[in-house]
């Protein structure tokens, strides 16, 4: 559960996000921040993470107290059932150059917090984030958070897993076009797949900018 509660900032996005994998209240900073939660919520190797969960202490060279309460920590799914836990700090490239002097001797507590503990301490910029990935996940995030709201949701992921079986390679457009000849009915298809491609169902290169032109594949 996070230990320090999240300040309104009229400078920076803050919020609340709804994730499924959110152990306690997913709340943020930037919008950065909320990239990174969505990324999470998203990825398939993450078992649930926690936004701010503990408050690191040490002393400063003059001898008082300080306290450091990174991001969030994340809990890998690794083999054997095993699982890997990170502890994350999100900052934009230019507050870390700017607050470098601040912001050393915080890192270097976390990292020996971190390493008793058998985590690892790791920075998220922008540089992470910005990215093609990023983009297709803030596209297919919301058809995998809410699931398929069709009442024909079953038949239509029948369809759509035989098809691309049966293709073996395809694109969005070409696959949905081999089960429907109408656009209509096509497009009633289209968020079921776009639902497969989110879970991971359907294989494609999410490093590529997805369109309708996107090659995908069957993965079975």
């Amino acid at each position: 559960m996070p230990v320090r509660k999240i300040p309104k900032n009229y400078r920076n996005i803050t919020g609340i996000a709804a994730h499924s994998k959110s152990n306690g209240t997913a709340a943020y900073e930037s919008s950065l921040e909320r990239d990174f939660l969505s990324l999470l919520e998203f990825s398939d190797d993450v078992t649930q993470f926690e936004v701010q969960p503990v408050s690191i202490e040490w002393l400063d060279p003059s001898g008082k107290k300080r306290t450091y309460t990174p991001d969030v920590l994340v809990h890998y799914k690794q083999s054997h059932h095993s699982t890997i836990e990170i502890l994350y700090e999100v900052k934009y490239r230019s507050d870390i150059k700017e607050n470098w002097l601040v912001l050393k001797p915080k890192f270097k507590a976390a990292i020996a917090y971190c390493k008793a503990r058998g985590w690892r301490f790791k920075l998220i910029t922008e540089a992470e984030l910005h990215t093609i990935y990023m983009d297709n996940v803030r596209f297919l995030l919301p058809y995998v958070t809410q699931g398929i709201l069709h009442e024909h949701y079953e038949a239509h992921m029948t369809l759509i897993d035989q098809q691309i079986r049966t293709l073996k390679t395809s694109t969005p457009n070409d696959l949905l076009a081999a089960v429907f000849d109408d656009e209509w009915s096509r497009a009633e298809l289209l968020p079921t797949l776009w639902y497969l491609i989110g879970t991971f169902q359907i294989g494609i290169d999410l490093n590529q900018p997805l369109s309708m032109q996107s090659k995908i594949w069957s993965i079975r």
